[in-house]
Parts: structure tokens; C-alpha cells; sequence
């Protein structure tokens, strides 16, 4: 049984170097979908798909960079591995350019071929490990990514819920590294275009040259080096859903461009006589309060009303205090599974810095001090120990000692304790039974 992880997509229009090629491939170890057309492999190739996919480029019909364009569109992290008996240059150049992971010419060598295939399953295996966390489930909050029992987590997740069912423009707004994109993610998951495209563009790190190319797609023949039309990024989320990450980011230009789009729900490729119509469903995150944004001059008031239609706010760590050993016992789990790392003791050391420090990096930073921890690059208060009672046994028992900590620091006054502890009335009570707490003993007088 192969793991799907090893899966290729292979597509040759000739019979017999198709065959040759899937034998020397399954030799190698790899499961292969073979196919005659890019077509037919189109059909085949999900968001969800683990594999990568190995073209011909030239194909009757649609051709192998006709199908890395669909592929890109698709999920822009599946790598594409393109081959060719014709040497040229400038298409070896523009595929690469459009995204190709690699380019191969005929004939070649099977260990090349085979090499090749190889960096791109760890590549893509690696983009599907990091978004694992981010992976949303289709309900319920105890498979939700979004880990916390503290007050405005479960508002949070109440209100995702509800957005995901109405099927309309979000806009969330947040600190870095507070889970933005999770959040955008779980609006699709939950909503009714769970099963379409969920496609994510980074304004960020968009530079301004390729941006109307990467946004609106192009016309055949309308851009230096690429002779094919384009799909952009908004047309490929048609049907599902357009996460236009940190778009505090984008460019004036850009921006004005974006709004014709959302209002009119059509898009003009580069070089192309009409609009085309899209069926958009629009996330935007901004690490920054979009509307004073407007009044600084640094972003269009117009877009922003019309990305307006509703609002969500992503709590930053500070706000949720109550869910930071959970979250810490979540990565660091995550890691020693992962690195195959050593025990980690919740010491007094490690409890003063989980609950003193601000984390002004939010979730993000609280994942890389998790990582630093089990990989034993902390100083030495919190250097990884010797195995001892396993991390859920000391997660609890770090987890009753805080409460018994707020408990005598407010003479028992559970109210005050809530404060301190960050947690709802209802989770502080389940917690001081699981854990056998007597509030008498901490009562004053």
C-alpha cells in the first residue's frame, strides 16, 4: 500500500514513454495516477492533494502549462514538474516564472526524473504539515484549531459559526499572529463553499509589478514571455472562497482596482477585451484597524465600506490569558511528536514566563517559544528534563496549582479569581472539580 503522501499525477499523451516512465516511477516507490490528458489529471487534483504533478507540455488540447496555470489556481503549493522535448529556453524560463517546480527536457535520466519528484513531495509535505493546525473542522468546538476556553474564544467561535452560514464578506481584523488566517479558513470550512476553492493571496508580500498579473490573470499574448492566458487568483476562487490576506497592505493602485471588482462581481484579465463574472466570497484580514486606516489616508474609504459588511475582531493573546498553557501544551505536543524531542518540565521558571510575558507576537510567538523549548534553546530554567510524568499529567498539575495561586492571592473570592485566571464562571467551576479543590479552604475569615 503506498502512502498518499508518495502520490504522483502523471500526464503523457504518448503511449509508450507514459508507460515507461509510470514503471520507472513505481519503481522508485511513488504511487502514479496516470493520464493521457491534462484534462482528465485536472479532475483528479484537489485542494486537499498531498502528491505533485509531472506534465508533458506539449499536449493536444490543453498543454502542460495550460494545466500548471489550473493547478496554480487550484492550490497554488502543489508542485508542478514539467517536461519537454523541445529545449527552448524562454518556455523553460516563463514556466518557471508561472510557478513551475521544476523543468525537465527530453530525454532524461529516470534517477533525475525520479530526484526531482522526490524534493517536490518533501516540499509539498511540509506546506501540508504547516497547515495542519489550520485546518478547520466542519463543526463542533472541540475539533476546532482555534484552542481556548477563555471568554472571547468562545465568543469567537460562536460568531465564526454563525458568519460561515451567512455566506457573506467578512472582514477580521487582528494583531499579528493572532490566528487571522485560521479564522478565514474556519469561515470557509463551516460555510456552504466548503467544498469549492479556498484560495489565499498575500498582500503582503505581493510587489506591485506582478500583482495585477498574480490578481486578475492575463490574456494570451498580453504579457512579455508567456504566450498562454492566465487565470489570476480571483477568478480561481470562484465559487468558493478569496482570502485577501493583511490587505492594509495593498497598494492605492491595487486598491482601486479590488473595489471595481467586489462591487461588480466581474474581472478583467490583463489584455482582455470583457470582464468575466465571478461568484466571490471574500475574507479580508488586516493586522491594523482598517477604519483608522481610512482617516490616517492609508487605505480607500470606499473599499473599506464595502468590505465592511461584517466585522470580526481576533482577540490578541493578552485578552485570553487563561488560554495559554492549553495552546503551549498543544504546540509543544505537536513538536515532540514531530522532532521526536525530549520531555518538557512545566517548572516554576517556564509557569512565570507563560504567565508574565505579554506575548506582544501573539499565538505565533507562543508557537516559537514552544518550539525553542522542546528543541532546548531556552536557558537552562527551561531547558527540556528527563523523562518524568507525562505532559498531560503536569498540564493538569500546573493547571490546579494556578488556580489554587488565584485562589489564595484573592482570599478565595472567586470573582476576583476569574479576573486573574481568565477563564469563565462555568469553566473555573468544572475545573476545581476535576481537580478536587476545596473553595472553603481559600476563604477568608
Amino acid at each position: 500500500m503506498f502512502d498518499i503522501a508518495q502520490s504522483v499525477i502523471f500526464v503523457e499523451d504518448d503511449d509508450q514513454l507514459r508507460d515507461a516512465t509510470v514503471q520507472a516511477l513505481e519503481l522508485a516507490g511513488f504511487a502514479v495516477q496516470a493520464f493521457a490528458g491534462a484534462s482528465d489529471a485536472l479532475l483528479a487534483i484537489t485542494p486537499d492533494f498531498t502528491g505533485v504533478v509531472v506534465s508533458d507540455i506539449r499536449m493536444p488540447k490543453m498543454d502542460g502549462l495550460q494545466l500548471l496555470d489550473h493547478v496554480r489556481a487550484l492550490d497554488a503549493d502543489i508542485p508542478v514538474i514539467l517536461v519537454t522535448g523541445h529545449g527552448d529556453v524562454t518556455m523553460a524560463v516563463s514556466a518557471l516564472h508561472d510557478g513551475a517546480f521544476d523543468f525537465l527536457i527530453k530525454p532524461f535520466a529516470a534517477d533525475h526524473l525520479t530526484a526531482s519528484v522526490a524534493r517536490a513531495l518533501e516540499r509539498r509535505q511540509l506546506v501540508i504539515d504547516n497547515r495542519s493546525l489550520r485546518a478547520a473542522a466542519a463543526e463542533g468546538d472541540s475539533d476546532s484549531p482555534l484552542i481556548g476556553d477563555s471568554a472571547p474564544m468562545v465568543r469567537l467561535r460562536a460568531t465564526i459559526r454563525q458568519l460561515a452560514q451567512a455566506d457573506v464578506d467578512v472582514l477580521v481584523e487582528g494583531e499579528t499572529g493572532t490566528g487571522k488566517e485560521l479564522v478565514a479558513l474556519m469561515l470557509h470550512r463551516l460555510g456552504p463553499r466548503r467544498g469549492r476553492p479556498f484560495v489565499a493571496v498575500d498582500c503582503a508580500a505581493l510587489p506591485d509589478a506582478l500583482a495585477e498579473t498574480e490578481l486578475f490573470g492575463h490574456a494570451a499574448d498580453s504579457v512579455v514571455h508567456t504566450r498562454l492566458s492566465r487565470t489570476g487568483r480571483i477568478a480561481g476562487s470562484s465559487g468558493g472562497t478569496l482570502l485577501l490576506d493583511e490587505i492594509d497592505s495593498m497598494s492605492p493602485a491595487i486598491q482601486a482596482k479590488l473595489l471595481r471588482v467586489l462591487e461588480e462581481r466581474e474581472v478583467l484579465p490583463l489584455g482582455a477585451d470583457r470582464p468575466q463574472p465571478v461568484d466571490l466570497h471574500v475574507v479580508a484580514t488586516s493586522k491594523r484597524n482598517l477604519a483608522e486606516a481610512v482617516a490616517d489616508g492609508a487605505f480607500r474609504a470606499d473599499l473599506f465600506y464595502r468590505l465592511n459588511v461584517l466585522r470580526l475582531r481576533v482577540p490578541p493573546l493578552r485578552e485570553r490569558a487563561g488560554d495559554v498553557l492549553a495552546l503551549f501544551a498543544t504546540f509543544v505536543d505537536e513538536f515532540r511528536q514531530r522532532l521526536d524531542g525530549a520531555d518538557v518540565v512545566l517548572d516554576d521558571g517556564l509557569r512565570r514566563k507563560l504567565q508574565t510575558h505579554d506575548w506582544p507576537g501573539n499565538v505565533r510567538e507562543l508557537r516559537n517559544f514552544a518550539l525553542e523549548t522542546v528543541l532546548g534553546l531556552q536557558s537552562e530554567d527551561h531547558a527540556p528534563a528527563q523523562p518524568g510524568a507525562d505532559l498531560p499529567t503536569r498540564v493538569n498539575q500546573f493547571e490546579a496549582k494556578a488556580i489554587e495561586d488565584a485562589l489564595r492571592a484573592t482570599g478565595g473570592r472567586v470573582a476576583a479569581a476569574l479576573t486573574l485566571l481568565g477563564i469563565p464562571r462555568k469553566t473555573f467551576y468544572d475545573k476545581i472539580t476535576r481537580h478536587g479543590i476545596d473553595l472553603a479552604a481559600y476563604r477568608n475569615g
